[in-house]
C-alpha cells in the first residue's frame, strides 16, 4: 500500500515541519563531516611536516649522514627512532642525496632507496601530502636536510598512520550525530507544539474544508438580509457584510478603523461596542430601527448581528392605530345605538319636533368637530390623523382639541413626516391624561397646536398629565426608554426618538417642558418642512 498524504491541516503541516527539520539536519550533519575529513588530512599532514622540521634540525644529524654510512645501528637510525617513538610517527626516515635510507623502523630497509620520490624535499622545498609506501598509507611530510654551512645534504620524511586519522574521523561521528539528533528532537518538539495549536485552532479540519468554508461563509454574509459586523479587541471593524454597510451607512474603507472614528458617538455605537449589556437591544441608525445582538469571540473581539425592524415597527404603529380606530367605532356605534334608542323613544311619544332637534344637534355636533380642523388644517393627511385622534380621545375619555391659533397650508414638503411626528407625539399625549387621577374641576385634556412660520414648521402637543421630570427630559428622547409597558407586538421607547431624529434630519429640534398648570409640552420644529408660495404656485 502507498502512503497516503495526511489531508488533515495540522497534520500536514506536522508532516511538512518534520520533512523539513530532517533534511536540515542531515544536511548540516554532512556539511560538518565534508570538511572534516579534509581538515583532519590536513592536520596530520602538518604534523608530520613538523616532526620532520624538528628532526632535520636536530644538531648532529646532517654530521653523522656525512660522516657514516649507512647503518641499522649507526646514529642517524638512533635518533630517528628516538624521535619517532617520542612522536608515535609511523616512520622518521632519513635519507641522502641519493634517496638511499639512512634510518627506517625496519632495518633491513636501510641502505635501500626509498619507495617515493625525494627530489621535492632534495630540491629545498616542503611538501605535505597522502602516499602509500612500505609501511601503508600514510600522511606525509618531508623537508630538506642541511648541514651548518646550509647545503642539502638529504631529506628528513616523517609519516603519520593514516590510519590514525580515520579512527579520529570515526570518533567524531557519533557526537556530531549524537547533537543532531538532538536538533532534531528539539525541531521535533517544537513541530508538535505549532501544530497542536493548530489543530485547536482549526479545529481539525481539513484543508480542502478551509476554502469551501471560505467561500460558504463570503456566500451566508453576503446573502443574508441581517447585518453581520464583527470587532476586533481594539474595537477595530474588521469584517462588515453587504445588509450592515446599508443599514449603518458604512463604506468598503471602514473596515480596519475603530468603530468610534466610523459612527457617532450615540446608543447605536454604544451597543455596538458593548458599552451597554442586554439581547434584542434597539437602536435608532438614520431614521431605521434596529435590533442589536452582540456576541464576545475567543480572541477577544465581538460580532454584532443586525435586525431591521423599521418596517415591523411601522406595521406596530399601524396596528396600533387600528385596534384605536376599532374602539373609536366600537365606541361610536355604542353611543349610536344610544342615540337611536332616544330617537325611537321621542317618536314613539310623538315628540317630533324634539326629535328633529335632537338629530340636528348630534349630527351638527360631529360636523362641527370636522369643519374646524379642516378649517385650521389644510393638509389632508394630517387634518385626517386629527379628526381620528379625536374620536379615539372622545372614546379614552380624554378631551382633544386643536387650539384657536392652529394654521396649516397646503404646502408640506412630505406630509407623512408631519404624521409620523404628530401621531407619536398625541399618542404619548393621550396615554399621559388618560393615566393622571380624575378631577372633577379639570378633566384629562390633550392640545394640538400647528403653526406655519415662513418655511418652518412648528408642532407642539400639550396635555395636563403627570408631566415629565427635569432630569428626565432627555432620556426620553433616547432609544429603548419609557415608562409604559411594552405590547405583545412590538416594543416601547422608539416613537420620541424617531420624532427626534427626524427633526435632526430637517435641521430642526424636538424638545419637552413643563406645562403651566402640571403636564408637559412637547415642541418640534422642523425647518423647511413647507415649501414657500412661490414654488407652490410655480
Amino acid at each position: 500500500m502507498r502512503p497516503r498524504w495526511p489531508r488533515r491541516v495540522f497534520a500536514q503541516v506536522l508532516s511538512v515541519q518534520l520533512l523539513i527539520i530532517t533534511g536540515v539536519t542531515l544536511l548540516t550533519a554532512g556539511l560538518i563531516l565534508a570538511p572534516l575529513s579534509s581538515q583532519l588530512d590536513d592536520q596530520a599532514e602538518q604534523r608530520a611536516l613538523a616532526i620532520a622540521e624538528a628532526t632535520a634540525a636536530q644538531p648532529g644529524v646532517a654530521g653523522a649522514l656525512l660522516a657514516d654510512p649507512p647503518s641499522p645501528d649507526g646514529p642517524v637510525q638512533s635518533a630517528a627512532e628516538r624521535i619517532r617513538l617520542a612522536t608515535e610517527a609511523s616512520y622518521v626516515v632519513v635519507v641522502d642525496t641519493q634517496g638511499i635510507r639512512y634510518s627506517h623502523p625496519t632495518p633491513s630497509l636501510i641502505g635501500r632507496h626509498v619507495s617515493t620520490d625525494p627530489r621535492k624535499a632534495l630540491s629545498g622545498a616542503e611538501w605535505t601530502g597522502i602516499e602509500k609506501g612500505t609501511l601503508g598509507r600514510s600522511a606525509r611530510g618531508k623537508v630538506p636536510l642541511r648541514d651548518g654551512e646550509g647545503a642539502i645534504v638529504g631529506a628528513v620524511s616523517v609519516g603519520i598512520p593514516y590510519q590514525s586519522v580515520r579512527l579520529t574521523l570515526l570518533r567524531s561521528v557519533p557526537g556530531i550525530l549524537l547533537y543532531a539528533g538532538a536538533a532534531l528532537g528539539a525541531g521535533a518538539i517544537a513541530a508538535l507544539a505549532v501544530s497542536w495549536q493548530l489543530r485547536k485552532r482549526t479545529h481539525g479540519i481539513e484543508l480542502s474544508e478551509i476554502s469551501a468554508l471560505l467561500g460558504e461563509r463570503e456566500a451566508m454574509l453576503h446573502g443574508i438580509r441581517e447585518g453581520v459586523l464583527a470587532l476586533d479587541r481594539e474595537q477595530r471593524i474588521r469584517l462588515v457584510n453587504d445588509a450592515a454597510r446599508r443599514l449603518l451607512g458604512l463604506g468598503p474603507e471602514d473596515v480596519g478603523r475603530p468603530l468610534d472614528d466610523v459612527l457617532p458617538a450615540g446608543r447605536t455605537a454604544d451597543v455596538l461596542a458593548g458599552r451597554v449589556a442586554g439581547s434584542d437591544l434597539l437602536a435608532v441608525r438614520d431614521g431605521r430601527v434596529l435590533v442589536v445582538n452582540r456576541m464576545r469571540t475567543v480572541d477577544g473581539g465581538a460580532v454584532a448581528t443586525l435586525r431591521d425592524r423599521t418596517e415591523l415597527e411601522e406595521l406596530g404603529r399601524e396596528l396600533d392605530g387600528t385596534r384605536g380606530l376599532t374602539e373609536a367605532l366600537r365606541a361610536q356605534d355604542h353611543e349610536h345605538a344610544n342615540r337611536m334608542h332616544t330617537l325611537l323613544g321621542l317618536l314613539e311619544l310623538e315628540l317630533y319636533q324634539e326629535a328633529a332637534q335632537f338629530v340636528a344637534e348630534v349630527a351638527g355636533a360631529h360636523r362641527a368637530t370636522a369643519e374646524q380642523v379642516t378649517e385650521r388644517v389644510r393638509e389632508p393627511l394630517v387634518s385626517s390623523l386629527l379628526v381620528g385622534k379625536s374620536a379615539v380621545a372622545a372614546e379614552r375619555g380624554v378631551l382633544f382639541r386643536v387650539s384657536t391659533a392652529t394654521w396649516l397650508p397646503d404646502r408640506v414638503t412630505d406630509p407623512r413626516d408631519v404624521v409620523t411626528v404628530l401621531g407619536n407625539l398625541v399618542d404619548n399625549a393621550l396615554d399621559a391624561a388618560a393615566s393622571r387621577t380624575r378631577r372633577e374641576d379639570e378633566p384629562p385634556l390633550v392640545e394640538a397646536d400647528l403653526r406655519a412660520e415662513g418655511s418652518t414648521l412648528v408642532l407642539q402637543v400639550s396635555d395636563n398629565g403627570p408631566g415629565v421630570p427635569a432630569k428626565a427630559r432627555e432620556l426620553v428622547f433616547t432609544d429603548g426608554w419609557s415608562t409604559k409597558q411594552p405590547t405583545a407586538h412590538r416594543r416601547r421607547g422608539l416613537g420620541l426618538t424617531l420624532v427626534r431624529r427626524l427633526a435632526e434630519r430637517y435641521g430642526g429640534t424636538a424638545r419637552v417642558t413643563e406645562r403651566e398648570g402640571g403636564g408637559a409640552v412637547f415642541t418640534v420644529e422642523l425647518p423647511e418642512a413647507l415649501r414657500m408660495r412661490e414654488e407652490v404656485n410655480r
